[in-house]
């Protein structure tokens, strides 16, 4: 069958849009214009975090880093790890107390007997056995080995025992080997010799490994014969191997991170269970081996717990391994430096320490660069992200949008002009001749319309006159020439007007070159000297760390620029200082301020120049203190220009607003 699919009206509600590069794109336009560099850019978006499409948060690093230590923190302040030992002597005390119990209830009985003999017998024997638990050592390992050597008088006391020790055995092996212990079910002396192979096995792997032999084979034949009693079913030997490392890592962080005196205690108990010499020398083979192969698996870690749950051995480990993966987690995204970085991240691990949403969002920032490369909008050269020329137009595209955005639609239109140009556009109309119109005559209409005036039997030859002939209608196409300076200057960072500037400048490159395709636009980015930039360089510009506003060179390199090219001229010129620096004529730069009358001559002799060359200035202040306002009052006066006061937040309104206003649009001829 046909799929079948279901449409409904966009209400705005509905989510499912996939994180794209042109929203990676849009969310570091501002970024990138600052700073002019994509790597970056990108880095501080990945701290940051943003927004996406569907109105989502995309956590950054810093807030998943947060979220991490919080976690970790919640688990140090709920846990005690001292449990692990004081449970182990409460129920120790239990079974001696069911003992004690059972002693007492056995000498009344000899008692109530009314036998003398039985009575003394009982008591004596009693009191042997009384004197033994009062001299029980008072260290875990020495109370399990008295009991195991004890008599009970109590079957109940006996079961209790054993079963404790059965249990703390198993929680033993898989505090250090996890679900592999826990495969074991009941640890009997099949089941220990068996393990006692098996990591007789592995410690002839890890020490053949270290030698830098094959284990391929070995390993096969390991998990033939023991892969029931291996989780995960790991598909190499390093798999394996780093499953085991993790537990015995986060086992011994367990006592780390314990009191010397539980650490000693629970030590010696662990060597009390183990029992068997072999196995014991087998489980510490392999943890000096495991050691060596991952030496930074965490085995030096420690934690100080301030709780009041207690942890037995077995939950113990498996806090410890928690904590231990968070810490592991925290250092990969503490020490990312891009989003590819981000790929090693296991994303199911992610999902159960911090939760599905942040590991969505750990997901989204791993493509965040990718995305960029896959679209075409960035390119890797010498290890370097660089804007591809797709990219650079959709920057420009993102910046125009975003100023354009922000104007009310009523100040935006066409206004007509007069009919000059260098050249006509038809426009796929006609209209009758009128005196003066070019001569591009339209044949069908006019003879249509000779053959309408005759009538229709009129005949042939067909005969014109002159209300018959009909042209057709053209538009003047006006050709602007643009150079914009640009301020490079310290002072537009440190008064936060460099971003407005540059963004303006994107916008006005992206408006020509979409809009007005036969216009030309050049820039000059000016400092202490001036020079001319090229399009593709305009993203990644950034300001010059030196001195000096140079609008004089900045507007020698504009003339020389427009002098090749035709059509209205003129140049726009964004600045938040008054000139202090020009060129001498030995070609020097000369820096000074506050502006000498030397700069001030000099920046408007090359205004004059500019005026004769019919070159008009309009020029956008930022942040226009009274000796700037007075040097462009001084400068639309010789020039004709305009000038306009603005802010970082409005002067991408005035600019292009004047531009698009002052933009010789169409006017059909003669209509």
């Amino acid at each position: 069958m046909a799929p079948r699919f279901g449409y409904s009206r966009w209400d705005g509600t509905q989510v499912g849009f996939e994180l794209d590069a042109d929203d990676v794109l849009g969310e570091i336009t501002d970024d990138l214009l600052y700073h002019g560099d994509v790597s970056p850019a990108l880095r501080r978006l990945l701290q940051q975090g943003f927004r996406d499409r569907n109105g989502e948060r995309v956590a950054g690093l810093a807030e998943l880093l947060e979220r991490l230590r919080q976690r970790r923190q919640e688990m140090l302040d709920q846990h005690d790890l001292g449990g692990a030992y004081e449970g182990i002597a409460d129920q120790l005390r239990d079974v001696v107390d069911t003992e004690r119990a059972a002693i007492d209830d056995l000498v009344d009985q000899a008692e109530r007997s009314g036998d003398q003999r039985r009575q003394d017998i009982t008591a004596d024997a009693m009191a042997e056995r009384r004197l033994r638990l009062d001299l029980l050592p008072p260290d875990l390992a020495g109370r399990v080995r008295a009991l195991k050597e004890y008599e009970f008088t109590s079957s109940e006391a006996q079961r209790r025992f054993d079963d404790l020790l059965d249990r703390l055995r198993k929680e033993l092996l898989q505090s250090r080997f996890n679900q592999m212990a826990g495969a074991m079910g009941d640890v009997t002396p099949e089941q220990v010799q068996r393990m006692r192979e098996m990591f007789g096995a592995l410690n002839d792997l890890l020490e053949m490994r270290a030698a830098g032999h094959d284990t391929t084979a070995a390993f096969d034949q390991l998990m033939a014969r023991f892969g029931d009693m291996v989780p995960g079913h790991p598909e190499s030997l390093d798999e394996l191997l780093e499953q085991m490392a993790a537990q015995m890592a986060a086992a011994q962080a367990m006592l780390n991170s314990m009191t010397p005196d539980q650490r000693a205690q629970l030590q010696a108990l662990s060597d009390e269970l183990l029992g068997d010499l072999d196995l014991r020398w087998q489980v510490d083979r392999l943890a000096r081996n495991l050691q060596e192969a991952f030496p930074g698996a965490g085995w030096g870690r420690s934690y100080e717990f301030g709780g009041q749950d207690p942890l037995g051995m077995a939950d113990g480990a498996a806090v410890l391994n928690e904590l231990g993966a968070l810490d592991d987690l925290e250092h990969l995204l503490g020490g990312a430096v891009s989003p590819g970085a981000l790929a090693d991240v296991d994303l199911e691990q992610a999902r159960r320490l911090l939760g599905p949403d942040d590991a969505r969002s750990l997901e989204h920032l791993a493509k965040l660069s990718r995305s960029l490369e896959e679209a075409g909008l960035v390119e890797r050269k010498q290890g370097r992200l660089e804007l591809t020329p797709k990219g650079l137009r959709r920057i420009g595209h993102n910046a125009l949008s975003e100023l354009f955005s922000k104007l009310a639609k009523d100040r935006l239109g066409r206004h007509q002009v007069d009919s000059t140009g260098v050249g006509q556009e038809r426009a796929y109309e006609t209209k009758p001749y009128e005196f003066g119109d070019p001569f591009d005559l339209n044949i069908e209409r006019t003879l249509r319309n000779a053959l309408v005036r005759r009538g229709p039997n009129a005949g042939l030859p067909v005969r014109l006159a002159p209300d018959d002939f009909e042209v057709e209608r053209s538009e003047s196409l006006t050709r602007t020439s643009t150079v914009l300076m640009l301020d490079l200057s310290l002072s537009m960072p440190m008064r936060d007007n460099f971003l407005a500037a540059k963004k303006v400048a994107v916008a006005l490159h992206a408006l020509i070159s979409s809009q007005f395709p036969r216009d030309y636009l050049g820039i000059v980015g000016f400092s202490e000297m001036a020079r001319e930039l090229k399009p593709h360089q305009l993203p990644e510009v950034s300001w010059d760390f030196v001195f000096g506003t140079n609008i004089q060179h900045g507007l020698a390199l504009a003339r020389q620029m427009l002098g090749r090219q035709s059509g209205t001229k003129q140049v726009i010129l964004i600045t938040d200082g008054e000139p202090t620096a020009h060129v001498r004529p030995d070609g020097e730069p000369f820096f000074h301020y506050p502006p000498v009358r030397e700069t001030v001559d000099a920046t408007l002799t090359e205004v004059n120049r500019c005026t004769r060359d019919g070159i008009r200035i309009n020029t956008f202040m930022l942040d226009a203190d009274s000796a700037l306002t007075g040097f462009v009052d001084k400068l639309t006066e010789l020039n004709r220009g305009r000038a306009f006061f603005t802010t970082p937040d409005t002067l991408g309104d005035y600019l292009l607003v004047d531009f698009l206003e002052q933009r010789r649009s169409v006017r059909r001829k003669g209509g």
